[in-house]
């Protein structure tokens, strides 16, 4: 990655990761659905001002319209499933599991965006992965089958959203793309809450301060830069980078949830900058 990406991928690898814990919180507050709507109605609200001063970025043919309205519906059904799954699990293995995205982006890779599959880049993915596994290796006896199916399907669909905002949309401005993804999905969401409880919204400090990060932190400012990084950096690199992300989660789970570290996490952690290493590292003429 070129030098001014590499350092909004690590905000990016920071805000995502931070947002685990945080909303491991919140989901012992309210449910899932009435989560997310909050959160998706928060990151409209505050990023529509902005919206309207780029008015002229947003795109106005029907043709690509329609695509970006595809690409909220599959990523509003990614969340959703994510953030159910989550509820089953310590934010640990919820981003273990999450995070095997890298390897469906490789396998979509190929044939949807014709990119080469380099021997560096494969064996940065695997030793990340491995990594990634390692970190939370000891919370592997909390796993239940219903919440692994579900993150697993959940990761397959944002690895989709990545593979089609490539093909179809990257040249779309990064921050309306991600407006629209969150507006339209409030659409959706709403019908969900209806009939899973209807609305409630816990007036205590740490809920406010925990919606409002991954409101404005991870998915207003964190998106955005996701987005913006997949237009301009090759797919299987930004994808492969996102080890990161648990890395990030594993330190913010102890600093903020008390989770405890290990030896293997120790390990984990090399192998997960060693994977990042190899999937940046340039091939040698």
């Amino acid at each position: 990655m070129k030098l001014t990406n590499l350092l909004l991928f690590i905000l990016l690898a920071l805000l995502l990761g931070m947002g685990w814990p945080a909303t491991k919180i919140a989901l012992g507050y309210v449910s899932s659905v009435t989560f997310l709507l909050q959160r998706f109605v928060i990151t409209t609200i505050v990023m529509f001002p902005f919206v309207l001063v780029m008015r002229k970025r947003v795109p106005r043919d029907t043709k690509t319209l329609g695509k970006v309205i595809v690409l909220c519906l599959i990523n509003t059904f990614g969340v959703v499933t994510t953030n159910v799954g989550l509820a089953g699990e310590s934010s640990g293995m919820g981003s273990v599991l999450t995070y095997t995205q890298p390897l469906f982006v490789f396998c979509l890779a190929v044939p949807f965006l014709n990119e080469n599959l380099k021997v560096s880049k494969i064996g940065g993915t695997v030793v990340g992965f491995v990594g990634v596994i390692l970190l939370f290796v000891g919370s592997a006896s909390s796993l239940t089958l219903t919440s692994t199916v579900i993150m697993i399907f959940g990761a397959f669909l944002w690895a989709v959203t990545i593979i089609y905002y490539k093909r179809f949309l990257s040249h779309v401005d990064s921050f309306i793309t991600n407006f629209f993804q969150w507006a339209f999905g409030i659409l959706p969401l709403a019908a969900l809450n209806i009939f899973s409880g209807g609305f409630i919204f816990p007036q205590t400090a740490t809920y406010i301060g925990v919606i409002l990060f991954t409101a404005i932190g991870s998915a207003c400012v964190g998106w955005t830069i996701w987005f913006f990084l997949l237009g301009r950096e090759d797919t299987t690199v930004v994808s492969g980078s996102s080890f990161i992300v648990p890395l990030v989660a594993m330190f913010s789970g102890w600093l903020i949830l008390g989770e405890s570290l290990t030896p293997e996490s120790i390990i984990g952690s090399a192998l997960v900058l060693l994977g990042v290493f190899l999937v940046n590292k340039k091939s040698q003429k």
